[in-house]
């Protein structure tokens, strides 16, 4: 027998099915709770059916399902069964025909009640269509698959090779379209074991995930506390008008998300004080975008746990650093310690950096995916000797810890200076005013490019342009004080709940402050 993280997915869950298999596995909101020894049964079930529908090893199934139990259960379920490919349900009609034919998708699964852009796209394409039907009378998660007429495949046996890939995500990458990160069942595993050991989980811990499941970050939340044989509980579409009720029934021991969730929630928590006192968290996580210190200390002193922030890409099977959890040190600014693959900092030339050097992170491990979909293994974009380089700039110190400056594609080039966004937004942040920030760069006709920032204000506080400038003015050097701070209501964000410069930028980037709204102050007294 293979060591467990080298195994397919599904029998690294077999050991907590037979040893405990009417511990709960997989919860939601108003359900009856799925067991583990019902998700082995309910995994075996697909798996035979996917085999009669022709559906076998190596195919790969795009699922495009709403969250909740239904798609955690499926995700699980078809990686172990053939490659699955989950998909963001809220695309357009041609997004979903670029990812069907990037993908090479073979067949997808949808739910039997939802019509739109993708079944059209799937006709268009002759691509078999395979409809979900959810059991809500029986346990969270439970669903029938139907579907068209096809040749089967023999029965599989999950024993899958390690090198077999389990799920297919797409990322932002370098360009415009879309990469396709293969993830193996080994990358899968390992990261999985490697989020448990960070984080100290145990049978006890229990998960509300409210990130979306066809991101790796939502993903990996349910996949590591199956491995631990934690629980999981995994909601509708992020709803932070319910969030604490989720708290109060569900009785979880952390929960996991970006900053953006991070803040909807502290901004509601005022009014929930009892369910915050009732329902103690052992600890809160942070992870897919940078964490504001000033959100995570307020996080903190309002939940009364430590936040936890994490570094992770799609690349690495998510998690590549985390913080410690208390007791153990933890360090103001830093994503924390190398919590899976090697990490270490490299030049433009492909020269590994000392300590305190400043340069891109590289990271290198069993968990990093081998090699883009469809894209050569190595090359410039991806891999220096055998390392995997981020796009992401920092320096680790003499301790381990790492520290982002920033994304080295977003560095601003202001007439040959060079600005880190992500330092402007930490100065901005500080503000008592400020609630978010984001800083990106606009054209300039003489210096290249400017630094502009978008500011989004705490509830009830006041401040105007002129006065955040004169703040940042004080605390960076002249050429990396914004040249322009918009103040909006709201940022945007995209699908999983990140604030994104680039769509900042496109948003706010050419438009005249009349065009923004009310509230932005004159850039000067005149």
């Amino acid at each position: 027998m293979s060591q467990p993280d080298r195994q397919c997915i599904h029998l690294a869950f077999q050991a907590h099915a037979t040893r405990g298999p009417d511990a709960v596995a997989i919860m939601a909101p108003g359900r009856a709770a799925l067991t583990y020894g019902s998700l082995g049964r309910q995994i075996d079930q697909t798996a035979a059916t996917l085999n009669a529908l022709g559906v076998g090893r190596h195919d790969r199934v795009a699922l495009v399902l709403p969250p909740g139990p239904e798609m955690a259960l499926a995700l699980i379920a078809v990686a172990s069964t053939a490659t699955c490919a989950p998909l963001n349900p809220i695309l357009r009609a041609d997004e979903f025909d670029f990812h069907l034919s990037t993908l090479n998708a073979t067949a997808l699964i949808v739910p039997a009640a939802m019509d739109g852009p993708i079944r059209a796209v799937a006709q268009r394409r002759r691509l078999p269509v395979l409809e979900l039907l959810p059991l809500p009378a029986g346990p969270a998660g439970g669903f029938s698959l139907t579907g068209p007429e096809r040749p089967p495949v023999p029965r599989a046996n999950f024993a899958a090779p390690s090198d077999d890939i389990a799920f297919l995500l797409p990322t932002s990458g370098t360009t415009s379209r879309s990469k396709i990160v293969p993830l193996t069942h080994a990358n899968i595993g390992v990261s999985a074991r490697n989020i448990c050991s960070a984080l100290a989980l145990g049978e006890d811990d229990r998960c509300l995930d409210v990130m979306p499941l066809f991101h790796v970050h939502g993903l990996m939340a349910i996949l590591a506390s199956l491995l631990a044989g934690a629980s999981v509980v995994t909601p509708p579409e992020f709803d932070v008008t319910r969030f604490f009720g989720w708290i109060d029934e569900c009785r979880p021991t952390w929960y996991t998300a970006v900053p953006a969730i991070h803040q909807a929630v502290l901004d509601t928590a005022a009014s929930h004080t009892d369910v915050i006192a009732r329902r103690p968290l052992r600890f809160i996580r942070s992870s897919s975008a940078a964490l504001p210190p000033s959100l995570g200390t307020e996080l903190e002193r309002v939940f009364q746990t430590p936040v936890i922030e994490a570094y992770g890409m799609t690349e690495a099977a998510h998690q590549i650093t985390s913080a410690p959890v208390p007791p153990k040190t933890r360090k103001p600014g830093s994503v924390g310690v190398a919590a899976g693959p090697d990490v270490a900092i490299m030049d433009e030339a492909g020269r590994l950096l000392r300590t305190g050097k400043t340069g891109e992170i590289v990271i290198r491990g069993a968990q990093v995916m081998p090699g883009y979909d469809g894209a050569p293994p190595t090359g410039p974009d991806a891999f220096t000797d055998g390392w995997l380089r981020t796009g992401d700039q920092g320096y680790l110190d003499a301790d381990g810890f790492l520290f982002i400056t920033g994304r080295l594609k977003e560095i601003i080039n202001r007439g040959g200076e060079k600005v880190s966004p992500r330092e402007i937004d930490d100065v901005l942040l500080d503000h008592p005013a400020v609630a978010q920030a984001v800083t990106f760069a606009v054209p300039h006709p003489t210096l290249g490019e400017d630094v502009m920032a978008a500011v989004v204000l705490r509830e009830r506080a006041s401040a105007t342009e002129t006065r955040l400038r004169r703040f940042a003015a004080e605390r960076l050097a002249p050429f990396k004080v914004p040249g322009r701070i918009v103040i909006v209501d709201e940022l945007p964000k995209g699908a999983t709940g990140k604030v994104g410069r680039r769509a900042v930028a496109e948003a706010l980037g050419s438009r005249t402050p009349s065009e923004i709204g009310a509230g932005i102050a004159p850039r000067t007294p005149m």
